[in-house]
């Protein structure tokens, strides 16, 4: 059977690479039951425990695989949770990893004017730069919301990249006015919430997939990009999939990914940084897309015309 390429614009990688691939993670720790229900998240012991599974059980677990295997990773860590867990920020930092901003209590900024995303985003900065001694270069946006805001306020604060977008398949830049951001994509497919999410504290009630069946999503994914030279960017959360049996199922894939060949693992702050290289040298270009897409949303200016027919 012919081989379609379906990918436009690969990138090359180094080494001759196939395929980039990074496991990252966001270790949200209890913030998301924190900023979810404010009122009575304190009450919650057992929702609480679930979520500190991740920063005090699962982390050290992920950078004992990861050691293993010699590879160096991205975790996003939003600042409360760098303040409440700094020897789950040190054992990443030792493993040699990365970690990049994640917002300070994984506040929603769909739901601030900018100048509150501003301040969330800039208290979530000191926190990382306090715990870590360096400023991160990488986002990921809470829940992926990316506002119409955010891009200025990133660029206004040196990072290099974002994690939080799906418009390709590829690196891709983000641009405005005032200059662009490597974009580093990723589909919801691979996100482990909705394969294995349950909780009646948010009001989650997905069927839990089994490891063998979500992974087997994983792998497909990682396959496809494998063949055709694209990027695979796993979008997973230490409580959820830092669970032993999960934890189990991802070193087979690793191993099965290394038994392959041609991968090139990296943290994402090493892949926006090949991307601006391959892009100064003129060995690759990539797709732009300017933000904000819109000025203002077509509907009411679509209601005021119906009103007056």
């Amino acid at each position: 059977m012919a081989t379609i390429p379906l990918l436009a614009n690969p990138v090359p990688w180094p080494n001759g690479a196939r395929c980039a691939a990074c496991f990252s993670f966001d270790m949200d720790g209890e913030s998301l039951m924190h900023i979810a229900l404010p009122r009575e998240a304190n009450k919650r012991v057992c929702g609480l425990s679930e979520l500190r599974y991740g920063p005090t059980v699962a982390v050290p677990r992920l950078v004992k695989i990861f050691a293993h295997f010699g590879m160096k990773q991205t975790f996003f860590v939003p600042g409360w949770c760098a303040e409440r867990y700094p020897a789950a920020v040190d054992a990443i930092l030792a493993g040699g990893h990365e970690i990049g901003h994640h917002g300070y209590i994984h506040e929603d900024p769909y739901t601030l004017s900018r100048d509150d995303e501003r301040y969330w985003t800039e208290r979530g900065l000191v926190a990382l730069v306090k715990a870590t001694g360096k400023k991160p270069v990488g986002y990921r946006a809470p829940s992926f919301a990316f506002s119409e805001n955010t891009l200025e306020i990133l660029q206004e604060f040196g990072f290099a990249y974002d994690a939080s977008l799906m418009a390709d398949d590829v690196p891709y830049l983000i641009a405005n006015d005032g200059g662009d951001l490597v974009e580093l994509p990723s589909p919801m497919a691979m996100d482990d919430w909705p394969h294995y999410m349950h909780s009646f504290d948010f009001g989650t009630t997905n069927q839990i997939s089994s490891p063998a069946r979500a992974f087997e999503v994983f792998r497909s994914e990682f396959d496809v990009m494998w063949q055709h030279g694209g990027l695979w960017v796993a979008v997973w959360h230490p409580f959820i999939s830092g669970r032993t049996p999960r934890a189990a199922a991802m070193v087979e894939l690793i191993e099965y990914m290394q038994n392959k060949g041609g991968v090139w693992f990296a943290t994402l702050a090493e892949i926006a940084a090949h991307v601006r290289k391959v892009t100064a040298s003129g060995a690759w270009t990539p797709r732009v897309e300017r933000l904000p897409y819109y000025d203002a949303s077509p509907i009411p200016a679509l209601s005021r015309r119906l009103a007056a027919e």
